[in-house]
């Protein structure tokens, strides 16, 4: 879902620079929400697990978009699904162009040994550096990025109305290797919600997670509420639009709060934002990076995913107070 995130500040600023160019945007169903505030896009939802499904599904993808009278493909994604569609595209004689993900320059950042410790290009300006080579560039320096969605009846049925400064957390991610243990979070979070004047919302996906987060807010209980599992991913961007700070892992509700220009406070365990996976105009101090003077194998992988021997507890180095402090003063930036 980050990846698909990172693409709203990219596609702002390309109807921004081209509002004549009409764009087809090839996604899974579940993701149409993040780009709903696109009156200009059409749509086309990718079925990959049934007509879509597969070789012969993809032809039928093909001929499906291919009969929009396309004129140029952008693929951003570049995986086995994308790569076939643009073969497919090739044939026919269509311009395609694909991102260069610069494996071999992320590969350098995090090996073992004689890593290259530097920052690489952002994924969003790898998503800007297509368009460009299909003759359509932009500048990332100054993007619009998408406007706060007034709360329905929905959500504050569940957080009440907006009287406090709204925190939202979201303690979870894909790997172990991005992810703040939770005990660590707790503090965290019961030292927030001391403050009467704010009130935490927390966030995660799944039903594993939501049980999770039920016995946080229930352990705590006073200026807690758990969103997750309770509102419709359409409803959850309000939520996360109305935010005035996200504290989040290396993820994807970092670039979804990014997206809506909300101040991001986010932790770093074996990943980096040298990778290029920075929430989109977020300064650096927001970014709390675990110690690599311990732990001098950071990034161990650009996923989080791939954890040398000794490495397990990289995200115990970011103290609790550190988080707080950070959180606290970005917020007192951010009024209600």
């Amino acid at each position: 879902m980050g990846d698909v995130a990172m693409l709203v500040p990219v596609l702002s600023k390309l109807i921004e620079t081209y509002p004549n160019v009409e764009i087809t945007l090839l996604t899974r169903r579940y993701f149409t929400p993040i780009f709903s505030s696109f009156s200009n896009i059409t749509i086309v939802e990718a079925q990959v697990k049934g007509r879509h499904k597969g070789i012969v599904g993809l032809y039928r993808l093909y001929k499906e978009l291919n009969g929009l009278r396309i004129a140029s493909v952008a693929d951003i994604h570049n995986v086995l699904r994308s790569n076939v569609l643009k073969y497919f595209f090739k044939l026919s004689g269509n311009v395609v162009v694909q991102i260069d993900k610069g494996r071999k320059e992320k590969k350098a950042l995090t090996r073992a040994i004689n890593k290259t410790l530097k920052q690489l290009k952002t994924t969003h300006q790898r998503y800007a550096d297509v368009f460009d080579k299909l003759g359509f560039p932009i500048d990332l320096t100054e993007v619009k990025l998408l406007q706060k969605v007034p709360l329905n009846a929905k959500i504050t049925t569940i957080t009440g109305n907006k009287t406090q400064k709204w925190i939202g957390i979201a303690p979870f991610a894909a790997h172990k290797g991005k992810m703040y243990p939770l005990a660590l979070m707790k503090e965290v979070i019961r030292e927030l919600a001391k403050n009467e004047g704010n009130k935490i919302l927390l966030f995660g996906g799944g039903a594993k997670e939501v049980v999770l987060l039920d016995e946080i807010a229930n352990s705590i209980k006073n200026n807690v509420v758990n969103c997750a599992g309770k509102l419709a991913f359409k409803d959850e961007l309000t939520l996360i639009s109305n935010l005035d700070i996200m504290l989040s892992m290396d993820s994807g509700n970092a670039h979804l709060a990014a997206n809506y220009a909300i101040p991001v406070v986010t932790l770093w365990g074996a990943t980096h934002p040298y990778a290029g996976f920075a929430p989109f105009g977020q300064p650096i101090e927001n970014m709390l990076l675990s110690d690599r003077e311990k732990y001098p194998l950071i990034p161990t992988s650009i996923y989080g995913n791939k954890m040398p021997d000794g490495y397990e507890k990289v995200m115990e180095t970011i103290p609790p107070d550190a988080v707080i402090t950070r959180t606290v003063g970005v917020l007192k930036n951010h009024p209600v």
